[in-house]
């Protein structure tokens, strides 16, 4: 419910507010019409103390007005504002609100050069406009040097992966979190300051991009920060990575940890092809590079972990897939979104990926990853042009193609009818041996083979069950256990028979 003012305004106090804000909505700046109700609220909520006096008081149209509910007019534009620019992508760092900012005049600059000095245990950071002089410290640790400064916004930029180097930005923002901390900086201090390292001759943030981001929206220009000066990129990374992971309170999304390290692992992986020592260069022997690298502090199943994480990413953003565009950037399907990484690991990827480093030479034909990639992504395509592409989660519970999509693309769902999928393609394939079957698109595949392969993923949209109608056995069914589900779908005719042609 809307929240009134203390106390009735007069019209002359009324045409004195429209006379300063205009005719115009102040949630959107939007004009409201001659014939249309102008209704007038605090701009900084009364309830947190502040004046019901005209000067903290603006018009609003009255739709606005209902739809911000006990929000202030303050918040309630910035909640629009939020929503505007989260709707630009689902994938956006600290960098992309900078540019947002300043594409809308709210910002001048930012990430401007620094040149940096260190003298008689100071640095001394210059900007075009600016100098900071400030005590450097030092790890005791790492023995890397670092300073505390209060930076401009002028001088500071995200830490993203940018022109073919790892940036050391761990997470995408998240809408609530970033809309919760801006309120709550209105009128509490900031406890610890955000985290930095000099990248050549810029300041990037890698740590508290949410906290800077809520500043931001509060109008805030200045930050407080940690910058490291030179640190050692691999250990700071794997520090950083296990802050937001290991020992945070809030986890990573699945999508990011495989976007974040299969980007970092690439990297590595390029480096490990130009080593000059005579030995063959293989996934296997890359494997041993990196756990012998100066420097390593990982263990074997973390490397194993960056590995899997590199295929996944190798295959989601493969400009070709089609099908990446339904997969959420959160640990959470959503209406728009419907799949999570989660459910592509335990399902398609651990059908149809070799998700272990093989032994073959990088550098001769029986070296298939590219192609294994490939493949995958067009058994994607397939199932995204079979059907997915249609999704659409608004079109109620009664429409027919929806509820049959909502069945078949459940975690437990997903998870049992892909392993029927995987021996109905190796069956399509004539792939006996146990390798093979272990690694189906570890191979070259005709044009007749992936037709085959399609002709598999039209049987399962076919299945007649998933047209049950609402309410039916099955949407119990899919809440059980895989085992149990898949059981299920065989005793009800979705088999690996089925899916290579078989009559139900």
């Amino acid at each position: 419910m809307t929240v009134l003012l203390k106390r009735q305004l007069t019209d002359e106090e009324k045409q004195q507010i429209l006379k300063q804000h205009g005719r115009k909505c102040f949630a959107t700046g939007h004009e409201i019409p001659e014939g249309e109700p102008v209704q007038f609220d605090h701009i900084k909520a009364y309830s947190s103390g502040f004046p019901s006096e005209t000067d903290n008081i603006a018009p609003m149209c009255a739709q606005h007005n209902k739809e911000k509910s006990t929000l202030s007019l303050e918040d309630f534009r910035t909640k629009l504002r939020l929503r505007d620019f989260f709707s630009t992508g689902d994938k956006l760092t600290l960098k992309h609100l900078l540019e947002h900012l300043k594409s809308n005049g709210d910002i001048a600059r930012f990430g401007n050069a620094v040149a940096v000095k260190q003298c008689d245990g100071q640095v001394i950071i210059e900007s075009a406009d600016r100098s900071y002089t400030q005590k450097l410290y030092e790890c005791p640790t790492t023995g890397w040097k670092y300073f505390y400064a209060t930076l401009d916004v002028d001088v500071i930029d995200s830490d993203d992966d940018d022109d073919h180097t790892a940036g050391l930005q761990p997470r995408y923002l998240i809408t609530d979190t970033v809309f919760e901390l801006y309120r709550h900086f209105q009128r509490h201090p900031v406890l610890q300051p955000s985290v930095g390292r000099i990248v050549g001759n810029r300041i990037r943030l890698f740590d508290g991009q949410h906290k800077v981001a809520a500043l931001l929206w509060n109008g805030r220009r200045v930050f407080e920060c940690k910058v490291y000066v030179d640190p050692e990129m691999r250990l700071l990374n794997q520090t950083n990575i296990a802050a937001h992971d290991k020992f945070a309170q809030k986890r990573f999304f699945s999508s990011v940890m495989v976007a974040k390290l299969g980007s970092q692992f690439g990297l590595d992986f390029e480096q490990y092809k130009n080593v000059e020592d005579a030995q063959p260069k293989s996934e296997a022997g890359f494997m041993e590079f990196l756990a012998k690298k100066e420097g390593n502090t990982q263990s074997q199943g973390q490397l194993n972990s960056r590995f899997r994480s590199y295929l996944y990413s190798s295959v989601l953003e493969d400009e070709e897939n089609k099908f990446k565009a339904l997969v959420s950037a959160t640990n959470r399907s959503t209406d728009e979104k419907p799949i999570t990484i989660d459910m592509l690991q335990k399902s398609l990827f651990a059908s149809f990926l070799y998700r272990d480093p093989v032994t073959h030479d990088l550098t001769t034909d029986a070296y298939k990853r590219e192609l294994e990639i490939k493949n995958t992504v067009h058994l994607l395509n397939f199932i995204f042009d079979c059907g997915l592409s249609s999704w659409d989660a608004k079109a109620g519970a009664n429409n027919g193609s929806q509820l049959r999509l909502n069945r078949m693309f459940r975690s437990k769902s997903m998870m049992a009818w892909a392993e029927l999928l995987h021996g109905a393609v190796c069956g399509k394939l004539e792939l006996n041996d146990a390798e093979d079957r272990e690694r189906p698109f570890y191979r070259e595949l005709s044009e007749k083979e992936m037709e085959r392969i399609a002709n598999v993923v039209k049987a399962l949209y076919s299945w007649k069950r998933w047209n049950s109608p609402p309410n039916d056995e099955i949407d119990r069914v899919l809440s059980d256990n895989k085992s149990e589900v898949k059981d299920w779908f065989r005793n009800h005719g979705l088999t690996t028979g089925y899916l290579m042609g078989a009559p139900e």
